[in-house]
């Protein structure tokens, strides 16, 4: 079919509609030979093959996936990647976390509502990062949130034992990181993707990263390279063969295939990766 508006004669569609209908009626319906269905089927368990051994080596969780774990009273977390302690956390209005001490660095993304970190408040959208050694006050919602957080003990008792014991000791540490949702500054990555860095530490590289409708665009990524995840804030799109929608996430280990980031409609995502990674490129 042709896409509209029609080029035949975009002035006058409805007779351009008559000719398409003509030509479509015109057309006899081809039979493939034995030879030829022998040879798209292989072609098509081939495609079928590629995909499933290049989307296994990644995890992706679904946002209405997942098990929920209850924390505290109004407080929950569902565990995205233990082994990087990439959580989502729910907090009902009113609930609340206890001062604690970081021990290594914790990000944070605000995906809904807003939330209360001792004296500062962040928004939907906005970007946290307390720094290992920093100390938060008390963590609260009045309408309630829900965060994306990668760098927290959730689940290990020791390590969130000291975190609260040590939040009583003088001093508040490294200095907390707060980057709004209208605040930095965006460059182009490639025709119709641009990027918003968040954090840099020559060994992790946080961003914002924002893809117009109908673009594609190819991921370059070096065999050995680091991990890699990417947290869908809005709209959807394809990585790779994966489709995903808002909430979803997906980890893409050191050695995952060159893939491509495709969408209709447009996206906007959180990006994680590592410093020494070739930075994504774009391909003819």
């Amino acid at each position: 079919m042709m896409k509209k508006p029609y080029s035949l004669d975009p002035e006058n569609l409805e007779q351009a509609q008559k000719i398409e209908s003509a030509l479509l009626e015109g057309l006899d319906s081809l039979s493939p030979s034995s030879q030829q269905r022998a040879k798209i089927r292989t072609r098509l368990f081939q495609r079928v093959h590629a995909s499933i051994t290049a989307e296994s080596s990644r995890i992706t969780v679904r946002s209405e996936q997942g098990d929920w774990r209850k924390i505290l009273p109004g407080i929950r977390a569902k565990t995205l990647d233990e082994h990087a302690r990439a959580f989502i956390l729910d907090i009902a209005p009113g609930a609340s976390l206890p001062m604690h001490r970081h021990h290594e660095n914790e990000e944070c993304v605000v995906l809904r509502g807003s939330a209360s970190l001792g004296e500062l408040k962040v928004n939907a959208g906005d970007y946290h990062l307390a720094r290992s050694d920093s100390r938060h006050g008390r963590i609260s919602s009045e309408t309630g949130a829900l965060l994306y957080l990668r760098g927290i003990p959730i689940g290990h008792i020791v390590e969130v034992s000291i975190d609260l014991l040590t939040a009583f000791l003088p001093g508040d540490g490294r200095e907390l990181i707060t980057i709004r949702a209208d605040e930095g500054q965006w460059s182009d990555l490639a025709p119709g993707v641009s990027g918003k860095p968040l954090f840099d530490d020559r060994k992790i590289r946080s961003s914002i990263v924002r893809i117009a409708a109908g673009t594609s665009w190819t991921l370059q990524q070096q065999l050995l390279a680091a991990d890699e995840e990417c947290l869908l804030l809005e709209g959807d799109v394809f990585i790779g063969d994966t489709l995903l929608r808002t909430g979803d996430w997906q980890f893409a280990p050191a050695g995952s295939e060159s893939r491509s980031i495709s969408t209709e409609k447009g996206a906007l995502f959180f990006m994680r990766c590592t410093h020494d990674r070739t930075l994504p490129q774009t391909q003819a």
